[in-house]
C-alpha cells in the first residue's frame, strides 16, 4: 500500500518542478521578445539612408525628381562616354569618406565645399565629442589625415557591402569655376607657399621666357596663363598626377564605376546638403554652414580670367576637363571663345 504513495509522491513533485521549469522560461523568454520586439520596431523608424532614398512609398518631392534626373544624366553620360569598364582598386577609393554609424559615404572635391563637409562628418562620426557645430572646428583640423576613414583603409569584402548598402553621394561644380578657384587659393595667397615651391616654381621654369632668379626661387607670382600652360602640357602627367585640387571629379571619385545616389551641385550647395542630411534622418542633430563669402569665385570671376587665355589653349584645356562637363551636365561657358 506503501509503493502507490511513494509513486504519487514522486509524479507530484516531478509535475511541480516541470510546471516550475515552464513559469521559469516563459518569464525569462518575455523580456527578450520584448528587446527583439522593441529593436525591430526601432529598425523600422531607423531606415538606412539608402532605404530612405528609395522608398517607393514615399510620395516624390522636387527634390528628388532634381536628383533622380541628375542620376539618370549622370548614367547616361556613363554610358555613352567610358569605353569600356574596370575594376575599382583601393587607390581609387583614397577620395570616399565613410561614416560607419549612419551609413554614409562621401567622395570629398577640393573647392566644392569640401572643407564644411568634413567638419560636418567629424561631428556626426564623434570625432569632435561633444561639439556640435561644424564652424567651430579649425578648417586645418578638418584636413588632418586620420580624422576620418576612407574607403580604401578596409577590405575587399567590407568595401563591397559598404558600396552595397550605404548612401554614396559626391558634390561637383562647374568645372572651369572650380579650377579657377584653385588657382586664385592656391597662387594668389601670400600664404600658400607650399603650393608656390611645389608647382610655382616649376611652373615658372617650364612656362616663362626668361624668368627673374627671384621667381625662379620663390614661385608666388604665377600668372593663370601659365597655370593653363603647365596643365595641358602633356608632360605635366606623365611626371606626375594632377594635385587633387585640380584633378578632374570623374579620376577623383570615379563616377562610372561608383554609383552615387545623389550628386549634391555647388551651384545648389545648401538645398542639397540639406536633403542629404535629411536622407541620413540626422537634420536635427547638425546643420551644414552656409557661407557668407563675398570672395567665392563666380561664372563672371571666370570669364575675366579667361579672356587672356587664346581660343587654342581655351579648346585644350576644355578637352582635359570635358568629362566632367558631360558626366555632370555643365554646358560650355559662353565666354569661351573656341566654338
Amino acid at each position: 500500500m506503501r509503493k502507490p504513495k511513494v509513486i504519487r509522491m514522486v509524479f507530484a513533485l516531478c509535475l511541480g518542478c516541470f510546471i516550475m521549469v515552464i513559469l521559469y522560461f516563459n518569464s525569462s523568454l518575455k523580456p527578450v521578445l520584448e528587446a527583439a520586439g522593441d529593436r525591430s520596431s526601432g529598425q523600422k523608424s531607423r531606415r538606412s539612408p539608402l532605404q530612405t532614398l528609395y522608398d517607393g512609398d514615399q510620395v516624390e518631392s522636387p527634390v528628388q525628381v532634381i536628383h533622380q534626373g541628375r542620376r539618370e544624366v549622370l548614367e547616361e553620360a556613363c554610358r555613352s562616354y567610358t569605353r569600356k569598364r574596370r575594376v575599382l582598386i583601393p587607390e581609387d577609393l583614397k577620395h570616399v569618406i565613410v561614416d560607419d554609424q549612419h551609413g554614409l559615404l562621401y567622395c570629398y572635391v577640393p573647392k566644392v565645399a569640401c572643407t564644411n563637409w568634413k567638419r560636418v562628418l567629424m561631428v556626426l562620426t564623434g570625432v569632435t565629442g561633444s561639439l556640435r557645430d561644424p564652424l567651430a572646428i579649425p578648417a586645418n583640423e578638418a584636413h588632418v589625415p586620420g580624422n576620418l576613414r576612407t574607403l580604401s583603409e578596409y577590405s575587399t569584402s567590407q568595401i563591397n557591402q559598404r558600396l552595397r548598402s550605404y548612401l554614396k553621394f559626391v558634390f561637383v561644380r562647374e568645372p572651369f569655376e572650380r579650377l579657377v578657384s584653385a588657382y586664385r587659393n592656391k597662387f594668389t595667397r601670400s600664404y600658400n607657399t607650399a603650393f608656390h615651391k611645389r608647382y610655382g616654381t616649376k611652373i615658372v621654369r617650364r612656362h616663362r621666357p626668361d624668368p627673374q632668379p627671384e621667381a625662379l626661387e620663390r614661385g608666388n607670382d604665377v600668372s593663370f596663363e601659365e597655370f593653363v600652360y603647365y596643365l595641358v602640357d602633356p608632360a605635366t602627367q606623365r611626371e606626375e598626377p594632377f594635385n587633387e585640387h585640380w584633378e578632374r571629379v570623374h579620376s577623383l571619385c570615379h563616377p562610372c564605376l561608383i554609383h552615387y545616389d545623389v550628386v549634391g551641385k555647388y551651384e545648389t550647395l545648401e538645398q542639397d546638403s540639406r536633403y542629404v542630411l535629411q536622407l541620413a534622418g540626422v537634420e536635427d542633430q547638425v546643420s551644414f554652414p552656409t557661407s557668407s563669402k563675398s570672395t567665392r569665385t563666380t561664372g563672371d570671376m571666370a570669364a575675366q580670367f579667361f579672356h587672356n587665355i587664346s581660343p587654342f589653349y581655351q579648346k585644350k584645356l576644355y578637352n582635359l576637363y570635358r568629362m566632367d562637363f558631360l558626366l555632370f551636365n555643365y554646358s560650355i561657358p559662353a565666354y569661351l571663345k573656341f566654338r
